[in-house]
């Protein structure tokens, strides 16, 4: 004879099973797409970094941040590329770990050449009275610094030569050629 009951109990605990084993595929399955977006659209942005536009763009701010002419500087385009990068990153658009493969060498020498020896981003943001300007590319920037820090280890230690270190990668940004 069926035993009705028992059968019941396997089929609810059968459907049960089924419908958590396709809840947890559709999750890995979306986690596996959000990492695949976010790795092409970090491969899209680092052609747009190695662009002939951005070269140029790159080239004018390096200069005029290594000559200290500061009100020469007309482009404004590599800082907002990196305040994108930031929103999206923050925002776990992207990857941070691949944003930092990808583009934290320069972001931590922008900043850098942007705050010393003198701070144009508290300037901007004094002259525009908006405590927000380029917050994105500061978050990102800490950010960059947490995972140096993270991925060698412990706390990043800072070069005695560090202003040489930044001047060097400034002129190695005025050499770049057009593609």
């Amino acid at each position: 004879m069926v035993d009705w009951f028992s059968l019941a109990v396997w089929s609810l605990v059968g459907t049960w099973a089924l419908v958590v084993g396709t809840i947890l595929l559709m999750y890995w399955q979306t986690r596996e797409n959000q990492r695949l977006n976010s790795a092409n659209a970090v491969m899209n942005l680092r052609e747009r970094f190695d662009s002939s536009r951005m070269r140029a763009a790159r080239r004018h701010l390096a200069d005029r941040l290594l000559r200290q002419a500061h009100q020469d500087i007309a482009s404004v385009e590599v800082v907002t590329f990196f305040e994108l990068v930031g929103t999206l990153t923050h925002r776990k658009v992207l990857d941070d770990d691949l944003v930092w493969e990808a583009f934290g060498t320069w972001i931590e020498a922008y900043y850098w050449a942007l705050r010393h020896p003198l701070d144009l981003i508290a300037q901007l943001r004094t002259n525009l009275a908006d405590p927000l300007v380029y917050h994105e590319f500061e978050w990102l920037h800490d950010r960059i610094v947490a995972l140096d820090g993270e991925n060698l280890g412990g706390v990043v230690p800072r070069s005695p030569n560090e202003e040489e270190n930044m001047r060097s990668f400034l002129r190695r940004e005025v050499a770049l050629e057009s593609i």
